[in-house]
């Protein structure tokens, strides 16, 4: 009986050796055949590879990156950072170059989405980004069906300093909507291209409201200085919608003389105008926008409210954090939150303290916007806040979580690579986005390399 127990037990040795072998074998033509099907650029037969690849077999390095290669060369951004995860295991240092395709690839493949709001949420990615090596997908956009989507896809291409060499910019200047034109006529004017200004004289000339209005700021882009007076008295007409537009135009150009209009601003009869009037004061960034500020703080409407504290912030005046301290303790949350994102601006860390409250405050939107203000923070413990949002149960705060830590000068790359895990596809965007700037500016700070030798 011993006998046959020990002929049986040296037969499933034998057997089991032998199935080693055979799958240790196939595991080494399944890589010979995926490094020539790499070579040959068939990065279909290379990923059918992988998936057959023998699941009790550790396969190499380069075949885990081929794979990765050809995830990202089929468009499944997913499948390669799934990969990613195998080749860099969490406790070595990042490959920034490769994380940084990977984290692309996972925009690019959404530009095309079925729902609109997901193909808003790549090109406005896009948009912010401004990356040269994105022009194809950028004016592909202007393609699309969604105005908003093409408006944030001409935006790209003014931040990518393409307008210039585009025709699609400037053929957007004849788009059905007003929107894509005035994205058009921004770009044109920021990118210094002369050879539209009939075109805006044109439309400065026989349009009404907010476009004639752009159609102006761009024209005083483009060395046509009077326009400046068509603009200011834009923002004394009946049309609350021109009066916006005139003084989100003149917070951007920035000129000395336009300070009393903006200043005017937070007295207008429209809830509305006042809060684009606060915004363009920060944005106009001089210490004379104070005083009109300071009588924004304490408007009746709380986003009016917020907006101004904000901007106070921007103007970077130490003086302003007790106006703003006083306003952590607002009836509106949505106020506290501007103004802990004021002081954090003003480099005051102990509005963190504030801030650590508001982010654990039941309405979603709340904490959204707590996120959005300790984007303005590289306080450890900001970080720390943003990490426990980036896990949020509600995607509202995971997003704008993911938006802030794109903005912090501090390492976070591990937290964004968890962010481009998102069950929510907007999120693992945004998170893709922020994953970009990240890894462009940590390799803009990276000091250069020694050559050997």
């Amino acid at each position: 009986m011993l006998k046959a127990v020990l002929v049986i037990f040296c037969c499933v040795i034998q057997l089991d050796n032998g199935l080693s072998y055979a799958s240790a074998s196939t595991a080494k033509e399944h890589e010979r055949e995926a490094a020539d099907a790499f070579q040959k650029l068939e990065y279909d037969r290379v990923f059918r590879l992988w998936q057959s690849f023998p699941t009790d077999t550790t396969p190499s390095k380069s075949f885990i990156r081929a794979a990765l290669e050809s995830a990202l060369k089929l468009g499944r951004p997913d499948d390669a950072l799934g990969l990613y995860d195998r080749l860099v295991p969490a406790d070595q240092r990042d490959d920034l170059p490769l994380l940084r395709k990977i984290a692309l690839g996972m925009i690019s493949s959404h530009v095309r989405d079925s729902k609109e709001h997901i193909r808003i949420a790549a090109y406005s990615s896009l948009a912010e980004l401004g990356l040269p090596e994105t022009r194809s997908l950028l004016e592909d956009g202007l393609l699309d069906a969604s105005p908003l989507v093409r408006a944030r896809a001409i935006e790209g291409l003014g931040h990518a300093r393409l307008a210039a060499q585009s025709g699609a910019v400037r053929r957007a200047l004849r788009d059905d909507m007003p929107a894509v034109r005035i994205a058009a006529m921004n770009a044109l004017g920021e990118a210094d291209v002369r050879d539209v200004i009939p075109g805006l004289i044109e439309v400065a000339r026989t349009e009404d409201g907010p476009e004639a209005v752009f159609a102006y700021a761009a024209l005083f882009k483009l060395g046509k200085r009077d326009m400046l007076v068509d603009i200011q008295n834009a923002a004394t007409l009946p049309d609350p919608e021109s009066r916006m537009a005139a003084f989100g135009a003149l917070g951007r150009l920035r000129q000395p003389s336009s300070l009393a209009v903006l200043s005017q601003g937070v007295y207008d009869p429209e809830a509305p105008v006042r809060a684009f009037a606060a915004g363009a004061l920060g944005e106009f960034g001089q210490p004379g926008g104070v005083a009109p500020l300071t009588h924004a703080l304490g408007d009746e409407h709380a986003r009016v409210r917020g907006i101004a504290a904000v901007s106070l912030g921007k103007l970077g005046i130490a003086e302003n954090r007790p106006l703003l301290q006083a306003l952590t303790r607002d009836a509106s949350m949505q106020v506290r939150a501007s103004a802990v994102e004021g002081l954090l601006r003003l480099g005051d860390a102990s509005a963190v303290l504030a801030a650590t409250d508001l982010a654990r405050h039941p309405d979603p939107s709340i904490r959204a916007a707590t996120a959005q203000a300790l984007g303005a923070s590289s306080d450890k413990q900001a970080t720390s806040i943003l990490q426990a949002l980036l896990q949020d149960q509600q995607p509202q705060p995971r997003l704008y979580a993911a938006k802030a830590l794109g903005k912090t000068s501090v390492p976070v790359t591990p937290l964004l690579k968890k962010g481009l895990h998102d069950t929510d596809v907007a999120v693992r965007i945004t998170a893709a986005g922020s994953l970009l700037h990240q890894a462009d500016r940590l390799t803009k700070s990276a000091p250069p390399r020694r050559r050997k030798g």
